[in-house]
């Protein structure tokens, strides 16, 4: 994993509080947190724990992954990265139906990635056989008459 960058993820909180035009009193006091450590985390002098990320994110109605990938506690998922932001960042679901379905997406991501493989294993000739018998001896054509 990743060492988290505070500064990067302090200056992504601050956006998103900014987007959602909360002040930086109210989003510490919907998060638990005290309005001087959240100044702190925005300006990336704090390094929060998961937990306090999973409050903040909550208050901000973001999904709490989306700041754990940010914070470097979390891989990427596999995909496409604006497909699993649209979803993470969709307020119309709550934060169980964003998590079903990055689920959902990374399955089927995993089941399309897994196909091509064996379809380019299965289609791609091996020049070491191709056209030969298990002697060696070259396959007899069939005749078309």
């Amino acid at each position: 994993m990743a060492t988290i960058d505070v500064r990067t993820l302090g200056e992504y909180i601050r956006e998103q509080r900014e987007s959602a035009e909360v002040s930086l009193r109210q989003l510490a006091k919907n998060a638990g947190v005290s309005n001087p450590y959240l100044s702190q985390v925005e300006r990336g002098l704090k390094k929060p724990s998961a937990e306090i990320l999973g409050q903040i994110a909550s208050a901000l109605r973001i999904s709490a992954e989306t700041l754990y990938v940010r914070a470097g506690l979390l891989e990427p998922r596999a995909g496409n990265a604006v497909v699993t932001e649209a979803i993470a960042a969709d307020e119309s679901l709550t934060e169980r139906q964003r998590q079903v379905l990055l689920e959902i997406y990374a399955a089927f991501h995993s089941e399309n990635s897994a196909q091509d493989t064996a379809t380019e294993e299965s289609t791609t000739p091996d020049p070491t056989t191709a056209g030969t018998t298990s002697a060696g001896a070259s396959t007899p054509k069939k005749d078309q008459s």
